[in-house]
């Protein structure tokens, strides 16, 4: 008989395999023609594998590149390539080096041909890794939003919502840079519903949501901040009329791989179609609830939840307190396993995936011991969950399409 944990961890790299950036993006330009030079823009926090698919597939072509991702995560390879200049910023919280890559991928284009193919490559994590502030707004005044943002609870649309208004090269605003320029981008989604204009705060893309945005559950301080950027660009503005954008990676793709491998090893498979949102807590022990109660197989879950921090957090992220609220439900049951891991291969502080638990997950912490509902409380669940021996570590993935969890129960 196979290990249930060996399977359900298999479940998950084959999800990842299906969305790899460098596959993705080199399957997607191998199977059109390319006429001339391209220059890339890769920004993200699968932006280096991007560039690996990118540059094996138009070759010679790829005349310069400019990558821009989260520390750690620059392909060895990519780190000394000829006529790539890579730039490693911070992430989930802007630093200096988010406003350096911001002029950096200004001064790129301004170097780049007039005529040229331009290529940006984007997925999630562009909203904090690269910026250009307008005037009257400071780096402090952005790290203090990011920082409140990630605390809040706030889903993605909203929090990208806000960032647009505090930023020159969101919502749109990089795409008159581009000037006459053929453009097109490929996108690695991380947002619910697939919509462009979210993936990396629609660095090139028009977006109405943000005009639309009622800041009244902004604190007061944050208000003020808003509206300090130049006006978004119009849906039919010039500046869009030559782009060209694409979704070449999505949740989707993730989840059907995940289930084809489950049915390779011969499970039965139940794909939940309602997407993860809301508490991670909660979430947690509705999804234990709904293994334990469940048909035996394997039942695959996917989207992204939220937790309101605490003032001073511990380690671990939305996909640990998701899955330590569930090892909750699940303690003292037999044959349950539920995994909670970020595609991306992060989960807040710790440089953890999520976590893998079982029935026997809340007797190992308590072993060690610690309490899981107050690791909960003070957003600690990696401190509880490495002690158990729940932690998943992958290292960065190289794309990131949300959040994955996959339960499996057997008869």
């Amino acid at each position: 008989m196979s290990n249930p944990r060996a399977d359900v961890l298999r479940l998950f790299h084959s999800a990842l395999a299906a969305v790899n950036g460098a596959a993705c993006t080199r399957r997607f330009l191998t199977a059109r023609p390319w006429a001339g030079d391209v220059y890339v823009i890769a920004i993200g926090k699968a932006a280096g594998s991007m560039l690996q698919g990118a540059r094996a597939a138009l070759g010679a072509q790829l005349r310069a590149a400019v990558l821009i991702t989260k520390h750690g995560h620059v392909p060895l390879d990519l780190s000394k390539a000829a006529g790539v200049t890579t730039l490693e910023a911070g992430h989930p919280v802007p630093d200096e080096t988010s406003l350096r890559a911001g002029e950096a991928v200004l001064d790129f284009i301004a170097a780049t041909p007039a005529d040229a193919c331009v290529l940006v490559l984007l997925s999630g994590g562009a909203s904090s890794l690269v910026e250009v502030l307008p005037a009257g707004l400071a780096l402090d005044d952005l790290r203090r939003v990011n920082a409140w943002l990630l605390g809040s609870g706030l889903d993605i649309h909203a929090m990208n919502a806000v960032r647009k208004q505090l930023s020159c090269i969101k919502g749109g605003r990089l795409a008159p840079r581009m000037g006459a320029r053929r453009v097109v981008q490929l996108l690695i989604s991380d947002v619910p519903g697939d919509a462009p204009d979210d993936i990396g705060s629609g660095l090139l893309l028009p977006s109405a949501q943000a005009q639309e945005f009622t800041p009244s559950a902004l604190p007061a301080w944050l208000q003020m901040l808003l509206h300090a950027a130049p006006p978004l660009p119009a849906a039919d503005a010039p500046c869009f009329a030559a782009l060209e954008t694409h979704i070449i990676a999505q949740l989707a793709q993730a989840l059907a791989a995940a289930a084809e491998a489950a049915r390779e090893l011969g499970y039965a498979v139940h794909a939940h179609a309602d997407a993860l949102r809301g508490d991670a807590a909660v979430q947690g022990r509705a999804l234990a609830a709904a293994l334990l109660c469940g048909a035996p197989g394997v039942h695959l879950w996917g989207g992204e939840t939220t937790v309101v921090l605490p003032p001073r957090p511990g380690r671990g992220g939305r996909n640990q307190h998701l899955a330590l609220a569930a090892a909750a439900v699940l303690a003292g049951h037999d044959r349950v396993w539920l995994l909670a891991a970020g595609t991306d291969g992060s989960d807040g502080p710790g440089g953890d995936a999520g976590a893998l638990v079982d029935g026997g997950s809340r007797a190992r912490g308590e072993l060690a011991g610690l309490d899981a509902a107050a690791c909960l409380r003070r957003a600690d669940a990696g401190r509880f969950l490495e002690a158990s021996g729940d932690l998943v570590n992958t290292g960065p993935t190289g794309t990131n399409v949300m959040d994955i969890v996959i339960g499996l129960k057997r008869e």
